[in-house]
């Protein structure tokens, strides 16, 4: 059976992040996407011009729809707006026999908020214990540890403080660091430092989500987790570098570069 991957994550209606994103990784790395909408935004290249999240009994429901039914192999959180999502969330991820990758969205690329400030508490003590795999970046480490990075020397200190909140892995993102794009994915007593060259390309909206649901597509296929980080970490740069212009602002990266590899 095709492995079975659940986003459960804010809708982006420009379709360059969020669970339209999700569902594009995951169709290309050869799993089968699902998704549990725990947002609406009105959203396009230039920003977010509204976003409206949907009530903790329609995402519950969504969730133990699919669960229940068809199964997972790996599930994948994204934007989750208040603490009662959160807190709903982690319960029940925390309940589902499958990996969990969280990315802890906060922001999004334009700087707007998607996360309200009193739900960081219940992502620090809910969500990251219920996490395989933890994804922030930098400013996303920032709000949720106090540490600042501004180096990659900073990166080793950073993972130690997410991984206090209980993840059994982080993944630190340097993407925002001059040089090369640099992180580092850490359990505490091993270490992986990922590097990709900085690519002159702007239109790269939708990287953390694309990123987080990558890790989660590898994880289904049975992949341990530094494979699968690996991995996605390839196939986010390779999107990168085929992001394109749409709109009047930050393009999408092109999350279906791979599946035309060897077709041109």
């Amino acid at each position: 059976m095709k492995p079975r991957v659940l986003t459960v994550a804010g809708s982006d209606s420009g379709g360059g992040a969020g669970i339209q994103a999700d569902l594009k990784t995951m169709l290309a790395l050869g799993t089968h996407g699902m998704s549990v909408v725990t947002a609406v935004t009105a959203q396009n290249s230039l920003g977010v011009q509204g976003a409206w999240e949907l009530p903790v009994d329609a995402v519950r429901a969504q969730y133990r729809s699919v669960v229940d039914d068809i199964g997972v192999q790996a599930v994948k959180t994204g934007m989750l707006a208040s603490a009662e999502l959160v807190e709903a969330v982690a319960d029940l991820i925390a309940g589902t026999d499958a990996p969990a990758v969280v990315d802890p969205v906060g922001v999004s690329k334009h700087g707007d908020a998607l996360l309200a400030a009193s739900a960081l508490d219940s992502v620090r003590t809910r969500l990251l214990p219920a996490a395989t795999v933890a994804t922030p970046n930098l400013d996303e480490v920032a709000q949720l540890t106090g540490v600042h990075v501004a180096s990659r020397d900073h990166l080793r200190r950073a993972a130690g403080a997410v991984l206090e909140f209980g993840p059994r892995w982080a993944l630190i993102k340097g993407g925002h660091l001059s040089g090369d794009a640099v992180d580092l994915l850490t359990d505490g007593t091993e270490e992986h430092w990922l590097s990709a060259p900085r690519l002159d390309n702007r239109h790269t909206h939708g990287t953390g989500c694309t990123l987080a649901s990558a890790i989660a597509a590898h994880l289904a296929r049975g992949e341990s987790v530094p494979a699968a980080v690996t991995a996605a970490k390839a196939y986010v740069t390779g999107a990168i570098a085929a992001g394109f212009s749409l709109g009047a602002g930050i393009g999408p990266v092109d999350h279906a570069w791979e599946l035309r590899r060897g077709t041109a």
